[in-house]
């Protein structure tokens, strides 16, 4: 004997094996139940319009994205030698500052969009001993006809009239007082710490059965609930500082290029000697460019 459908299907209407998938498709039903989002996605008016141009990954269109937030210039190397504090003339103000100093800070080479696929002015400080560096770099400073450097970094620049000749010296009077720059410097190595420390956490309790524990983590994931497992992300015990930092914003308030000094307002992350990255703040108006001759003046 056969085996009876049931009654719901008995009902649907029959359909070979050889009709064509379309009449197939046409007489499954559509489901109309199931667990429904609590957030289900919406569409956000940053992201939709007929005036809105088309996202592009085209090496050409990152850069018209950056055009606007790109510096015009180069920035500086300097070396943070300490925090005083500068009192205004005017209204007797105390105002607390962080000293920084450049060290032959010079022009090692450059990176173009033709070749690299942007535009960058590679600036070296300090000096080194040759006998010290590797022959890939001692070529690269000798290929350019620059003295070794301790530091070399990039500073990203909007196009080719940023590009300074090769050798040029960065001095302090590369910046104006009154100008905004942002600071880049690696923070404080604290070493290895625990969450009260890094992360502020408050501690568990001084009684009620809590024992050797009270500066430990406690729970560090949900139960059955939330998937049995510690979440990506999660704030633990670990190394601690040593992290790069930019500080925004950041107003020149003293420049001796006799010296070598910029003084900037308040404070920069790391400690005394570190290095840090100065460039025209993207936030602020950008300075008129000195010409050539003052600059390397």
């Amino acid at each position: 004997m056969a085996p009876r459908l049931p009654g719901k299907l008995a009902q649907l209407p029959f359909t070979p094996i050889w009709a064509p998938q379309c009449l197939v498709r046409s007489h499954v039903p559509v489901r109309t139940f199931g667990i429904r989002s609590l957030n289900p996605p919406e569409n956000s008016r940053f992201n939709a319009g007929h005036d809105l141009p088309v996202l592009k990954s085209t090496p050409t269109a990152a850069l018209e994205r950056k055009a606007n937030t790109l510096p015009l210039r180069t920035g500086a190397i300097t070396f943070k030698k300490g925090m005083t504090a500068i009192y205004d003339p005017e209204t007797g103000r105390r105002v607390a500052c962080t000293v920084l100093q450049l060290d032959r800070v010079e022009v090692v080479s450059h990176k173009t969009r033709q070749k690299h696929g942007y535009y960058a002015v590679q600036l070296g400080a300090g000096w080194r001993r040759p006998d010290n560096l590797t022959k890939s770099l001692l070529g690269h400073f000798t290929a350019n006809g620059i003295s070794p450097k301790r530091h070399v970094y990039e500073f990203r620049v909007k196009d080719e009239s940023g590009l300074l000749p090769v050798g040029q010296a960065v001095n302090a009077d590369w910046f104006q007082e009154g100008q905004y720059v942002d600071a880049r410097s690696n923070s404080k190595g604290k070493g290895f710490a625990g969450v009260m420390k890094r992360h502020g956490f408050g501690g568990q309790d001084r009684s009620h059965g809590v024992s050797l524990t009270h500066r430990s983590l406690g729970s560090a994931g949900p139960s059955q609930g939330g998937g049995s497992r510690v979440y990506p992300g999660k704030k633990m015990a670990g190394n601690m500082g040593n992290e790069q930092n930019t500080v925004q914003n950041l107003k020149i308030l003293k420049v001796d290029p006799e010296n070598g000094l910029v003084v900037v307002n308040g404070c920069v992350s790391g400690p005394k000697g570190c290095v840090v990255r100065i460039q025209d703040a993207i936030k602020k108006p950008w300075p008129e460019a000195l010409p050539s001759s003052e600059a390397s003046s």
